[in-house]
């Protein structure tokens, strides 16, 4: 008994914080709370469930941790077993790791040729997975009408987040058991940062598509790439060149223009922005822009693939959102709209791909090309799903969206052209400088 002593106090620890907050959670949460306050505001009881729903998993864990570098468990765990295995997978790290090669170095190792091609690819698939993902969902936050005339709207964010990154955490799995990938050196307890952030953007996504129009969504999107740029400065203390901040400020501003000229629709019903709306908005690109760095600064120090870094970030939102939606009785409610609602699986399913899909070559963009990179393409994207919503739902377009999308090109057009040149400049001052040494 002595010799499993400290995983059985381990087990206990987890065990016991995980029960007792469920049941404080069981005592707080009741419906007839949300019953009682203003649709307005009725997200910010949801999203305050939800995390106490996922505190019975994140408290719990930090407990563990807090323990476990107490006792220093890590340096005298003995034995194969499952979990001292399952301890050491979550919090140890890799001492075998290579800190010399990273993915970036990996990328700039490539001829110019190649990379382009590659980015080329990367924005192609990127447009046609996440662009179709834009529509659908819209269309899910649609009214539903089945057979029988009646009339359904599906509320539940959480529900779609789910079903999103259930499929692809399956869909990475398979990958993994049928192509073999390399040694995975990160521990896993650093995925729960972008896991969560990741699971709070979509949801506040979701949410906000309740307050403001899709096309209003997507004009608070344009200005992702200067957010991203601070929580780059801010998590991987990444530094940027001038041209970039330019480029970045002259695209959003383009994107901007653009999308607020096309969303001026005569019809302004299901086009106001409202308080809510804007927080939500806001909180959506604060936790994007920390998930993509934060994946971005896991690539550059542990070197993992994409695909490993999909299934391991699926793998948690899953158990967040699963807990949380189980701790509310979530799960039959929707299930009783799909049932009344069959034409609403197919969109589900059908979004899910998109987004299983979409977030495949997000992770391998972060990882060739870094954040900023992806925010760029992403914000682009941006004005091709305004384009779709405008076809398949009769927004109207202006004049003044061509001045906008003259000066994303302008842009983009600048980057290229001055990223080109620094290359140039940087391997022309290194030729002299080996010259000189010699």
């Amino acid at each position: 008994m002595t010799k499993y002593a400290p995983e059985i106090l381990i087990l206990s620890i987890f065990v016991s914080s995980a029960s007792l907050l469920l049941l404080i959670n069981k005592a707080v949460y009741s419906p007839e709370l949300l019953q009682n306050v203003a649709p307005e505001y009725s997200w910010l009881i949801d999203g305050f469930i939800n995390l106490l729903c996922y505190s019975t998993i994140l408290i719990p864990g930090y407990l563990v941790y807090k323990y476990i570098k107490k006792i220093n468990y890590l340096d005298k765990a003995v034995g194969n077993n499952c979990i001292v295995t399952l301890i050491q997978k979550c919090f140890q790290e890799d001492e075998s790791l290579d800190r010399t090669v990273s993915a970036t170095q990996t990328a700039s190792q490539r001829t110019e040729c190649n990379t382009a091609i590659r980015l080329l690819f990367y924005f192609v698939c990127l447009q046609l997975s996440l662009v179709s993902w834009g529509v659908l969902q819209e269309k899910v936050t649609h009214e539903y009408v089945n057979e029988k005339k009646e009339v359904g709207v599906f509320k539940d964010s959480q529900f779609l987040v789910f079903i999103n990154r259930i499929l692809a955490f399956t869909i990475s799995g398979i990958v993994m058991c049928l192509r073999r990938q390399p040694r995975h050196k990160c521990p896993m307890y650093k995925y729960v940062f972008c896991s969560l952030s990741n699971i709070l953007s979509s949801w506040c996504q979701y949410e906000a598509l309740k307050y403001v129009s899709f096309l209003h969504q997507v004009l608070a999107k344009a200005a992702k790439t200067i957010p991203v740029m601070i929580m780059g400065r801010i998590v991987s203390r990444t530094k940027y060149e001038k041209y970039e901040y330019i480029t970045a400020c002259v695209l959003s501003a383009g994107m901007l223009f653009f999308m607020w000229d096309t969303g001026n629709d005569k019809d302004t019903s299901t086009s106001i922005t409202t308080f809510s709306g804007a927080i939500l908005l806001c909180s959506y690109i604060a936790f994007d822009s920390f998930t993509t760095n934060w994946q971005g600064a896991l690539y550059t120090q542990y070197s993992m693939t994409p695909i490993q870094m999909m299934c391991a970030v699926n793998l948690f939102s899953c158990c967040f959102t699963a807990v949380s939606l189980f701790q509310q009785g979530s799960f039959i409610h929707s299930l009783n709209f799909m049932i009344k609602f069959p034409r609403f699986i197919v969109d589900c399913v059908l979004l899910s791909i998109c987004s299983a899909v979409g977030q495949l070559f997000i992770y391998s963009t972060i990882a060739d090309f870094g954040p900023l990179v992806f925010a760029i393409i992403s914000t682009i994207r941006q004005g091709f799903s305004v384009i779709m919503s405008c076809i398949l739902f009769e927004h109207e377009v202006h004049s003044l969206g061509i001045f906008g999308l003259f000066l994303v090109f302008l842009s983009l057009f600048f980057r290229i052209y001055c990223s080109h040149r620094s290359k140039v400049l940087r391997k022309r001052a290194r030729i002299n400088n080996e010259s000189i040494k010699h």
